[in-house]
């Protein structure tokens, strides 16, 4: 059992939401707003993000912050995250990391209750019990995704949403790419019948929405090459590709094509097909990664010969509400000189595709683009596109368009909206916070991520059943 201090720090963020619904919040659950009331607890930390989610400061976040897990590396790279961003030159944070480390550190936090938010980003193996058991303590949970990673954890993530309700706490998952600023945007295009006419239903050969997405084992964070906890590889403490970051591009397909919509998934839902296939690593990847020199024990199971196979791809194919979807992520070892973990997305209407591309010829950044499929007279689409932008502007100043040829154009994106990845973990925390002030999450959150954690984990099981 240890106790140290280190300083750490926090994030800021931006949010939407639609009617929202009132929890069983007592006065006790209160939350007004005022400096420092939310006192965080970060449970277990296992993956940067746990970090992430204080890599700014916020008002109503007291500087204390209560950190429970075992010993080991985890918890230790956390802790000098959280240390870079206090001593760094351009707004350092001011968090002062109050530690408990022991094998008794989960009944440590639930007996001592020594904060009202707890945050989770680690070990997804582990993440859904602990979710339950902290909310049956009366706290609050911003976790990571995934919550559940398999059929069993959904069962139980449902239980969740109950105990939580029961409790008059939330919880509520960290989703960052509503934020990214082409997804916002292609939303509000998909919205406006002029330029993308009606949503296509599509077929299984050729859905109306994709997304997809690739990331990598190797990379940089906050200016330093990340070190991965070896579990990180097994798929049944991390959870395969198909459960984890599946999510995001669930969560992008309900909220951009249904915005303020309940989905529910006995009804709304149809699993039509999934697969899964592994990424090959080799020990010299793995020590590159980890620092560890060999496979663990966990691991052996998906080695042969010098080669570790992770399971982190896979996709889905399904109907939300009659149309026709697909997700498919990917993870490769590293990405190309330049380049970083990308997007692609592709919504279609009956006027228009809506296409984020962020590949080498976007150097790497993502860009949307308006490209007309059932138009007959351009110019005059191009007259009320031109239009609707100028509406749009008024919203986010200074966005444009610029053509490419008859039928295309790319959206114009100021810089001040392209913040990165890491800061829009500073924006769903700064909703969390007012959805606490409020008591309350939008009506259609909690019955919607039900939804999103069935079709990933159902999924899972689907390609996992087939020969």
């Amino acid at each position: 059992m240890k106790k140290f201090l280190i300083a750490c720090m926090t994030i800021l963020m931006v949010g939407t939401s639609c009617s929202p619904q009132k929890t069983n919040s007592t006065p006790e659950a209160a939350f007004s707003g005022k400096e420092g009331e939310v006192k965080l607890i970060t449970l277990d930390p296992g993956h940067f993000h746990a970090a992430l989610v204080q890599k700014s400061s916020y008002p109503q976040v007291a500087k204390d912050v209560y950190v429970y897990a075992p010993e080991g590396d985890d918890v230790q790279e956390h802790l000098k995250k959280i240390a870079a961003y206090n001593a760094r030159t351009e707004s350092p944070t001011e968090w002062n990391e109050i530690v408990y480390t022991g094998p008794d550190f989960l009944q440590k936090m639930l007996t001592e209750k020594k904060g009202n938010v707890m945050v989770t980003a680690g070990n997804n193996g582990k993440k859904t019990d602990y979710i339950k058991q902290t909310l049956a303590a009366g706290i609050n949970v911003l976790a990571d995704k995934p919550m559940a990673i398999n059929s069993a954890n959904f069962e139980v993530l449902k239980e969740c949403f109950e105990i939580a309700r029961e409790k008059g706490v939330l919880l509520y998952d960290i989703m960052t790419e509503r934020h990214e600023i082409t997804t916002i945007l292609q939303r509000e295009l998909s919205l406006l019948p002029t330029v993308y006419g009606t949503q296509l239903a599509g077929t299984p050969e050729d859905p109306a929405i994709v997304k997809e997405s690739v990331h990598h084992f190797f990379k940089v964070v906050s200016g330093n090459p990340l070190k991965r906890p070896a579990w990180f590889f097994d798929v049944e403490q991390q959870g395969e590709g198909i459960v984890d970051v599946s999510t995001h591009l669930v969560d992008m397909i309900q909220w951009e094509a249904f915005p303020g919509v309940i989905i529910d998934y006995n009804k709304d839902i149809e699993l039509l097909d999934a697969n899964r296939w592994a990424t090959p690593m080799s020990l010299a990847e793995f020590k590159e990664v980890t620092g560890e020199d060999k496979y663990p024990d966990f691991l052996q199971k998906d080695v042969k010969g010098e080669t570790l196979n992770v399971y982190a791809n896979g996709d889905i194919i399904y109907k939300i509400k009659g149309i026709h979807a697909k997700v498919l992520v990917k993870w490769n070892y590293t990405y190309p000189e330049g380049g970083g973990d990308t997007h692609f997305s592709v919504m279609k209407g009956s006027k228009s595709n809506l296409v984020i591309r962020q590949d080498k010829e976007q150097n790497y950044t993502p860009e949307l683009f308006i490209e007309t499929t059932g138009v007959t007279d351009n110019a005059a689409y191009e007259t009320e596109l031109q239009k609707e932008i100028e509406t749009l502007a008024g919203k986010y100043p200074g966005v444009g368009i610029a053509k490419i040829k008859d039928g295309v154009w790319q959206i114009q994106i100021p810089a001040k909206y392209r913040v990165g990845h890491e800061a829009h973990f500073g924006q769903v925390t700064e909703n969390f916070l007012q959805y606490l002030k409020d008591g309350k999450l939008p009506e259609w959150e909690v019955p919607n991520m039900i939804t999103k954690y069935y079709i990933t984990t159902k999924a899972l099981e689907i390609a996992k059943n087939k020969k």
